[in-house]
């Protein structure tokens, strides 16, 4: 999924889910840094004192350096969460751990993620948290299919509109800028086919199979879960029984689920909407900054590039970079070392 999704519509989940502005601005950005949180690695500070941040992404999801791209700390538990076939921990689906690596939406790991971050609700980053988690869940009907490792399964092709045209004028324009030995990692042979909202399209994947994808469907449902997840974090019960969206605001979120544009457009057709007010509640201005002015890297370490020593302010320790930077390890480490052994996958 792009901005327009992991930011406003993650936004509009959360203000639909009872969370005030504040809070459901903290879970969108948190949602959409990750994937511009590309710099890993220790920050120094003047005093001596330090701070090891950690990446969830690459620059420009570069399917080129697919060399990075092997890393399975970035890409199984911050993009493509492993779905264990849709079975329950002690199950091993058929296809043994090809189909446990591949992602399914809703799965049962992707819910026990999203628990995980609802009983880590009293941190201090709790809001991080939730928004790093609603990326990964919102990621399991996007990267459906596909896995985070290298995997045959991975590497699609013959990719048609619904209508069954060949997708070929899309894809043979951007296919020049990636190295082949990439494709068979991620979604990197569909490009980002998987990621448009309004993207109805099939392909062969790499198994021979036929797979079609109705992206308005699937992200519709990524909604109404979401508001359903975030509701139960207000609520500090993973169990909960409770609406997801409402008729008002679905009809909404079809339409700007529809909208065939590039990302950025349909990132400002939402800021719009929530700007009068079209969702239920007041009208806001939600804007996002990943760097530069306005972000909160620039907020926490004053710099957009750590290049050397940098002066520590009092505020760093309560800074919403810092505090992403911590949900994001302790995101990582409980899918990769608690959540996923529970269903026999080991991929750290």
């Amino acid at each position: 999924m792009q901005i327009d999704f992991h930011h406003t519509a993650t936004y509009t989940c959360a203000r639909l889910a009872g969370l005030t502005h504040e809070q459901a601005s903290i879970v969108a950005y948190s949602a959409q840094y990750v994937d511009d949180a590309t710099q890993a690695g220790l920050v120094e500070f003047l005093d001596g004192s330090t701070y090891r941040r950690a990446a969830s992404a690459h620059k420009a999801l570069d399917y080129k350096n697919f060399s990075d791209l092997a890393q399975s700390r970035v890409w199984i538990p911050f993009h493509f969460m492993p779905g264990n076939g849709g079975l329950s921990a002690g199950e091993v689906p058929p296809g043994g751990r090809s189909e446990q690596l591949r992602v399914v939406p809703n799965s049962p790991p992707a819910r026990a993620m999203v628990t995980a971050a609802i009983q880590a609700r009293t941190r201090p980053w709790a809001l991080q948290r939730l928004g790093i988690a609603m990326h990964v869940y919102a990621d399991t009907w996007s990267h459906q299919g596909f896995t985070g490792v290298r995997d045959d399964v991975n590497d699609a092709s013959d990719l048609r509109w619904a209508d069954g045209r060949p997708a070929s004028a899309f894809t043979d324009r951007l296919r020049s800028w990636f190295v082949s030995a990439a494709l068979p990692l991620g979604h990197g042979a569909v490009l980002s086919l998987p990621d448009r909202p309004y993207a109805r399209w099939s392909y062969q994947d790499g198994l021979g199979r036929r797979v079609h994808r109705d992206n308005p469907t699937d992200f519709l449902a990524a909604a109404d879960h979401m508001v359903q997840w975030m509701t139960r974090w207000r609520l500090q019960d993973h169990t909960a029984v409770v609406p997801g969206l409402p008729a008002d605001a679905r009809r909404v979120f079809e339409e700007l689920i529809a909208m065939e544009a590039e990302e950025h457009e349909r990132h400002a057709a939402w800021r719009g909407a929530l700007a009068h007010g079209r969702f239920g509640f007041e009208r806001v201005d939600v804007d996002y900054a990943g760097r530069g002015p306005g972000s909160w890297k620039r907020e926490a370490l004053g710099v957009d590039e750590v290049d050397g020593v940098v002066p520590i302010t009092p505020e760093f320790q309560r800074s919403a970079w810092k505090r992403f930077h911590d949900a994001l390890l302790e995101h990582q480490f409980e899918v990769l070392h608690v959540i996923l052994p529970r269903y026999g996958i080991l991929a750290d």
